[in-house]
């Protein structure tokens, strides 16, 4: 009996392809940039499980194109913004993901992003590479305390309660937004709930943590950095799109706020022509908050798990859209 067939749009970490390898006949795209849609179109003709990754456009019309037989589509990632959910459910579609896997990965980015720009790590990097320390000097590249600072996190799901978890250790007052408060939470981690405009406006360090939506894209903007302290850090690891990137730069660039870290940008990968490349005071990572072996390991077993139950027309372990059952 031929095994049903499997398209993933990326060499994912090998634990993952054993899982699917026993399960389906597998054809991975080998590039080292994401398929073009029309490659999917292609590939995906008569595959039973897609197995995409977040810069993969899935869409109603390329679920009817792939066939009615297309089962199961696994994300390899926690987020699923490049998924039609809608479209899926209505075609009795699941589409798995891969949530809890990247907390702790993701708070410990996060923290690094907010020490390095803090205490200006990457600039140290490159004042030493470029021969101008000469000497030991008392006003040489002067960044913030962490202890005993007050730290800001808007969003404050499992991520965000992470990223509190590390706070405390800092001995630091930490504020949190978010739209459905967790009293619970709060008593646990020691944190102040407070609104949107009291957090951008105490904070030392500002990192955000919510996902992004309509009602989120560029939630940090011109009126947010205003009410920013000028000596405060601004860290990104959730979405580029719910910073304003425009803002950003003028905040940068004017002194409104001391500094940035981000993993994410608006668009991905950043543009070489970007003006938050000029600047000194701002961190730019490439996407690589959940980038440690054992999350990407475990993301691809998940995700590999979520495409076998859904050949074999069982519930998959983490479901995207439960309602479609």
């Amino acid at each position: 009996m031929a095994l049903p067939k499997v398209f993933v749009t990326r060499r994912i970490p090998q634990p993952g392809l054993d899982i699917l390898e026993k399960a389906a006949e597998v054809d991975v795209w080998e590039g080292e940039l994401p398929p073009p849609y029309e490659t999917i179109l292609e590939r995906g003709q008569g595959v039973s499980g897609l197995l995409t990754l977040l810069s993969d456009r899935i869409d109603g019309d390329l679920m009817d194109a792939i066939g009615p037989q297309l089962k199961v589509i696994a994300q390899y990632a926690v987020g699923f913004d490049n998924i039609d959910i809608a479209a899926a459910t209505a075609r009795g579609i699941p589409v798995g993901n891969t949530p809890g896997v990247l907390t702790e990965t993701t708070a410990d980015f996060a923290w690094a992003l907010l020490m390095a720009a803090g205490r200006r790590v990457v600039e140290g990097d490159r004042y030493t590479r470029s021969g101008h320390w000469r000497t030991w000097g008392p006003s040489i590249l002067l960044g913030r305390d962490v202890s005993g600072a007050t730290l800001g996190i808007v969003g404050f799901g499992r991520i965000g309660q992470a990223v509190a978890r590390r706070a405390k250790g800092f001995n630091m007052r930490i504020l949190y937004f978010d739209t459905q408060r967790n009293t619970k939470a709060e008593t646990k981690l020691g944190a102040e709930y407070a609104p949107l405009e009291t957090v951008l406006a105490e904070a030392d360090y500002i990192t955000l943590h919510t996902a992004l939506t309509t009602e989120t894209r560029h939630l940090i903007g011109p009126s947010q950095f205003a009410l920013m302290k000028p000596t405060a850090v601004l860290v990104n690891s959730s979405r580029g799109p719910v910073v304003d990137e425009a803002a950003l730069y003028h905040a940068l660039s004017t002194g409104q706020i001391a500094s940035a870290g981000l993993d994410v940008t608006e668009v991905e990968p950043l543009p070489m022509d970007s003006p938050l490349l000029r600047l000194e005071n701002v961190i730019l990572a490439p996407h690589i908050a959940s980038a440690s072996v054992q999350s990407r390991e475990k993301m691809a077993t998940m995700a590999a798990e979520n495409i076998a139950a859904g050949l074999a027309g069982e519930k998959l372990p983490t479901c995207a859209n439960p309602e479609v059952y």
